[in-house]
């Protein structure tokens, strides 16, 4: 039998924290294993990470990783993982506590933690999350010195070109109290030009996102300088349309017009919802506001590196606690069905209803598997990305002027 529960977070993982930190980057889940085992009285532990396209769970085992995945959506460990909440299984022969692995909202897989049946476990839940939170933190610590997580993410090898793009991105999830975000690109394990950023602050959340045109490793380059260029602007202090002009002069001085790239740059106040936006392309931003979904109409501006010396004016919306925003590439709203119909005149709008009860994090691949089936099985003329983001606003945030 299955039973749904949530820890309470009983007990500190300072113990376990301090035993990562010591450890060899690539034997930070062997340590943690041994503190299961000796200090929780475990039988066993697995920790199962989520692949690139966030549709397995891979074990990391030990190189080449060839034991068998996982759905990310069922069993035990993928109700953990989408539910992100502890999740017990209660067999015959032991119990096993599935644990979702997370690190400010992003969602890097799921510990599996095996005792012998018949062991009471409830009071051992908040104990086992502090340690797959301490797991978590670390693994992203572990990733710049080791490729043992990385590699043990992969169902497949990675193109040049996508293995540059997900170097490039911030994470596939966030969360805040102020807003909740998801991201997802495809195809994950092909991917070249489409990409999106985000960094936040104590007042304001920086979200971008772009569609480099090419294919394939240029693209990727192209992508890899815009987004360096944006973020040594914002790094810098600069305001949103001075970080877009930056980004288009690094651009023209390389490519001289003959590469561009389309940027939709949004900036949220986290105080009052205020959004200023520069709309750079072909980046496209809709709005689910109670049971109404529609585009959010910004003024189209030049892409980036088109022209030299572009410049770049900030328009302003706000958004509303409950307010869910889909920023999405081409490669989405404009693919075809058989009958000719783009699937953002329609289509688009009963998806976003059908997953208005998702989370931001599950919300972008939901979206992108309808793809193909909308196609008609026609393979993707294009990369595809859909990007999240669940606004929850502060406690007393101004909503003057919202529209």
């Amino acid at each position: 039998m299955t039973e749904g529960v949530r820890g309470e977070g009983v007990g500190s993982g300072g113990g376990v924290e301090r035993v990562l930190r010591a450890a060899a980057p690539h034997e930070v889940f062997e340590e943690v294993r041994g503190v299961l085992i000796r200090d929780h009285g475990a039988a066993g532990a697995e920790l199962l990470m989520a692949d690139y396209a966030a549709a397995r769970l891979r074990p990391v085992t030990a190189e080449p990783f060839t034991a068998d995945s996982v759905s990310a959506y069922n069993g035990g460990e993928g109700r953990a993982f989408g539910a992100q909440e502890a999740h017990v299984v209660a067999g015959e022969d032991e119990t096993t506590v599935h644990l979702p692995v997370t690190v400010r909202g992003d969602r890097l897989g799921v510990l599996s933690v095996r005792f012998a049946a018949g062991v009471p476990v409830g009071g051992l839940l908040g104990p086992l999350q502090d340690v797959a939170d301490a797991l978590a933190h670390e693994i992203l610590v572990a990733d710049r010195d080791t490729d043992f997580f990385l590699q043990a993410r992969r169902t497949r090898r990675l193109t040049l070109a996508a293995e540059m793009q997900w170097q490039l991105l911030p994470g596939r999830s966030c969360s805040r109290p102020e807003y909740d975000l998801g991201a997802q690109l495809e195809p994950a394990y092909a991917i070249f030009g489409d990409s999106f950023d985000w960094s936040a602050s104590a007042d304001h959340l920086t979200l971008t996102v772009n569609n480099g045109m090419g294919e394939g490793v240029e693209a990727a380059l192209l992508t890899s300088l815009a987004v360096s260029a944006l973020r040594n602007a914002r790094r810098a202090g600069l305001g949103l349309a001075d970080q877009a002009a930056l980004a288009d002069q690094a651009l023209y001085g390389h490519y001289q017009g003959h590469r561009h790239l389309s940027m939709l740059l949004l900036r949220f106040d986290l105080d009052t919802g205020e959004v200023e936006a520069v709309d750079a392309g072909s980046p496209r931003l809709w709005r689910l506001r109670g049971g109404t979904v529609e585009p959010v109409a910004l003024e189209a501006q030049l892409p980036l590196g088109m022209f030299e010396d572009t410049v770049y004016t900030c328009q302003r919306f706000t958004v509303l606690p409950g307010d869910r925003l889909l920023l999405l590439s081409d490669g989405v709203y404009d693919v075809l069905s058989p009958a000719g119909e783009p699937y953002g005149a329609r289509a688009l709008t009963r998806a976003v209803m059908n997953t208005r009860l998702l989370p931001p994090a599950q919300v972008p691949k939901a979206l992108l598997e309808e793809l193909p089936g909308y196609r008609g099985g026609v393979d993707a003329a294009d990369d595809a990305m859909v990007v999240c983001l669940d606004w929850h606003g502060r406690p007393g945030a101004g909503t003057d002027g919202a529209r």
